[in-house]
């Protein structure tokens, strides 16, 4: 009996944590799925925590979809270095979730969270619309 009580511990502790190679998530965005991997950072992990969700991002700066969001996530290291096409960053100061869809040289320090594998560009003429995080179907 205790031995089954053990592994049912280990289960249920293995079952609720979160690991790299399981944060592959799916960004929805008008019935097109682009598909991205959450680097392991804490920020990624909470973020990964509270999905599925879907929130209205808006169409900024010429480079990139951003949308506030409702908590904050826990910040571990800003970078400062230039970013990517197909970033998925959090601006601290605003709670900002971010998907970069056009380099444009800017820096400033964010946290970075994770990268669309293709397709981030189909933003760069895109409106303000709603946007889906879920995680990815594991195979």
């Amino acid at each position: 009996m205790r031995r089954l009580i053990a592994a049912c511990i280990v289960v249920l502790f293995l079952a609720g944590s979160v690991q790299a190679e399981d944060m592959r998530i799916i960004v929805a965005i008008r019935g097109k799925n682009l598909y991205a991997v959450l680097e392991d950072n804490p920020a990624s992990r909470a973020l990964y925590k509270v999905m599925p969700f879907t929130i209205r991002m808006k169409n900024l700066y010429g480079r990139e979809m951003r949308a506030l969001l409702p908590m904050t996530l826990p910040v571990e290291k800003l970078s400062a270095n230039s970013y990517a096409v197909g970033d998925i960053i959090y601006w601290p100061p605003r709670h900002s979730l971010m998907i970069i869809y056009r380099q444009k040289g800017e820096r400033f320090r964010r946290q970075h969270l994770g990268r669309i594998e293709s397709g981030a560009e189909v933003l760069a003429n895109a409106e303000d619309m709603d946007v889906t995080f879920a995680p990815a179907p594991v195979y």
